[in-house]
């Protein structure tokens, strides 16, 4: 029998990286932002190699909330941690991090008819089954955490963090085609990568990977002066070159960058739309803070809405798209979620609505829906 040369197609092996999963749709290395309900939307987590752009909302609040999961979950994964600001303090930051909440699978789960001194007699059959309990050398992808709780300092002391604030944004060239911080932070950034081992090129037996967190990028303190001009002739460049670069380092890097921006302050929207074209995944923040839809009561439920601007397309020519593209968030006493937006199906029993759909009473004996001279809606 002469020999075939069909081989069996083998499956490239994933690497295993601590906080890291494939993706299901295009076998990308995804880590987690730290909010699984934006885990779910991005499809699954952010993509190893890529940038996440958050539109600030008008007082920049939900942003740095946003920024401050992604850095707990650098610290719950044991991944490294570059954070760097020029609006607030990085080490403050670091200490406003939100506690986790931590299941301990050492110790014994608690069932509800243990708690009290009656037992349920509806599941009495599974009181004497054992307790499962899972692997605990496993590590969890995406975590919940306390906003009411800040973080152990011993757990932050445990990350590799590097903190980037004003005073290390210095750089003594001031001839350039980009902005003196923009090119420090990017220097900083290179150094990380190289030094860390988080490059491609080099050859590693245990990876890792670097999470990157810009505050607020593009404000007055970082000396941005391009999205503040109305006219084009003298608009700066300086941030979309700092994005041009940032995005090619990490194509070639394991390492996840988020960046906020507070958008609404540039006037030009031809600069915003390049900002978003030359980032993997746009989101933007709507806060309904200050805003008439406060008191709307259709909004009730919500501290404001979240837009999806733009989706990564990595190996792949579509990208991901969520059953909706209507989401809004809250802020509750614990935890910040995004959920899809729900309206009420009425916003009050007494509301004005309008009755021209509506059919008017008839005068007694007139059944006729086609009388002349009639003003019956029911004319045909």
């Amino acid at each position: 029998m002469a020999a075939t040369s069909f081989q069996r197609k083998t499956r490239a092996k994933n690497l295993q990286i601590a906080g890291s999963k494939p993706s299901l749709y295009n076998n990308q290395l995804l880590i987690s932002s730290g909010i699984p309900s934006l885990d779910s939307i991005l499809g699954g987590g952010l993509a190893v190699g890529s940038v996440l752009l958050v539109e600030e909302d008008n007082f920049g609040n939900y942003g740095r909330l946003l920024l401050k999961y992604f850095c707990a979950e650098a610290v719950m994964t044991g991944h490294s941690l570059l954070l760097s600001s020029a609006d607030q303090s990085p080490d403050q930051i670091i200490k406003e991090l939100p506690a986790p909440i931590i299941d301990d699978p050492g110790s014994v789960v608690t069932r509800p008819e243990e708690e009290g001194s009656e037992k349920m007699s509806i599941a009495w059959r599974y009181q004497h089954l054992p307790k499962f309990q899972s692997n605990p050398t496993t590590v969890k992808f995406g975590h919940y955490y306390d906003l009411t709780k800040v973080m152990d300092p011993a757990l932050v002391n445990s990350c590799d963090c590097s903190c980037v604030g004003q005073t290390d944004l210095l750089d003594g060239d001031l001839n350039g085609v980009m902005n003196p911080k923009y090119r420090c932070l990017l220097k900083t950034i290179k150094e990380k990568i190289d030094r860390g081992g988080f490059s491609t090129a080099k050859v590693q037996e245990k990876r890792n990977i670097l999470r990157i967190g810009i505050h607020s990028l593009g404000s007055p303190q970082w000396g941005e002066n391009g999205g503040f001009c109305e006219n084009h002739e003298d608009l700066d460049y300086s941030l979309p070159r700092f994005l041009l670069a940032l995005r090619s380092i990490l194509r070639t890097a394991f390492g996840v960058c988020i960046i906020t921006i507070p958008t609404h302050l540039f006037k030009s929207a031809t600069f915003v739309s390049r900002l978003e074209r030359l980032c993997d995944t746009v989101v933007h923040l709507e806060s309904f803070a200050g805003s008439d839809k406060e008191k709307n009561p259709a909004y009730k439920e919500y501290h404001g809405l979240f837009h999806i601007r733009q989706l990564p397309r990595l190996n792949s020519l579509t990208s991901h798209m969520p059953d909706t593209l209507d989401f809004a968030f809250k802020l509750r006493r614990k935890k910040f979620t995004i959920e899809k937006l729900h309206l009420p199906p009425e916003l009050s029993d007494t509301a004005s609505r309008p009755q021209e759909d509506a059919v008017p009473n008839l005068r007694p004996g007139v059944l006729s829906c086609g009388t002349v001279g009639s003003k019956s809606k029911l004319d045909f």
